[in-house]
């Protein structure tokens, strides 16, 4: 499941890739088999060896083409170990809410990315986050857990204050939004209440299948309820004879 629309995101073959707080590595997968250059970072040593091990998978079963390279590793998003100027494009997905100093965050990924590079953040959309605020102190008060609410014009502002330059934005997921209320509403460790047990199976169905009539009711939906927020802005180029 992709929260970042490779349509309005373009990612040409022998790209190198940084995906950044990588989790379980959706993004990172879907850019390797695109024929990137990968490299998937995050500070959870237990996904970073799962994730390494699907790259080996991947490579296995021909899944990547010729010249697609993959790399997982542990890391900092504060103190990333690679030089200026390192990466075509930067995906940071559903991780910023996450970390105390954002633009510290930000002032990383913008240093490690190329100019004319481009990047993706997605974060929690406001409206269907604060809901789940609301229904359960559990769902965001926990060790590493969500510690805040980005509305649309902050992050954008943050970016912008980061010497970005946004150029598209989208919500993604609204059918899942009524899952996480649910999961808020019943407990977010009780995964044996019956609305929740069906609507996960709705879900699971969906990504398995992908019928259409669900494509058509989330694409509805997105714009009213969608999960998650999603950025899109590229690193200008400096100008001639500028410094940084």
């Amino acid at each position: 499941m992709l929260t970042v629309d490779f349509s309005r995101f373009p990612l040409a073959a022998g790209d190198r890739v940084l995906d950044l707080g990588c989790g379980a590595g959706r993004h990172a997968f879907e850019c390797y088999r695109r024929g990137a250059q990968v490299v998937a970072v995050d500070r959870n040593g237990e996904e970073i060896r799962e994730v390494a091990k699907w790259f080996a998978a991947m490579k296995e079963a021909g899944e990547a083409p010729a010249g697609a390279t993959a790399t997982a590793m542990e890391g900092d998003a504060l103190a990333l170990p690679f030089p200026d100027d390192s990466f075509d494009v930067v995906i940071i997905s559903e991780v910023m809410e996450h970390i105390h100093d954002d633009k510290g965050v930000l002032a990383e990924m913008v240093r490690v990315l190329k100019p004319g590079g481009r990047i993706a953040i997605t974060v929690p959309r406001y409206g269907p986050e604060k809901i789940c605020w609301a229904l359960s102190d559990a769902y965001h008060e926990v060790e590493g857990g969500h510690i805040r609410i980005y509305k649309a014009d902050e992050l954008l502002g943050k970016m912008k204050a980061a010497g970005l330059k946004p150029y598209g934005t989208h919500h993604a997921h609204g059918l899942h939004s009524p899952y996480w209320w649910l999961k808020c509403a019943f407990g977010v460790d009780n995964d044996k209440a019956l609305p929740v047990k069906a609507y996960h199976k709705l879900l699971v169905w969906d990504i398995m299948k992908k019928p259409l009539a669900t494509r058509l009711a989330e694409q509805a939906l997105n714009p009213l309820i969608g999960k998650s927020f999603v950025a899109y802005a590229t690193k200008p180029h400096l100008p001639v004879g500028a410094t940084q």
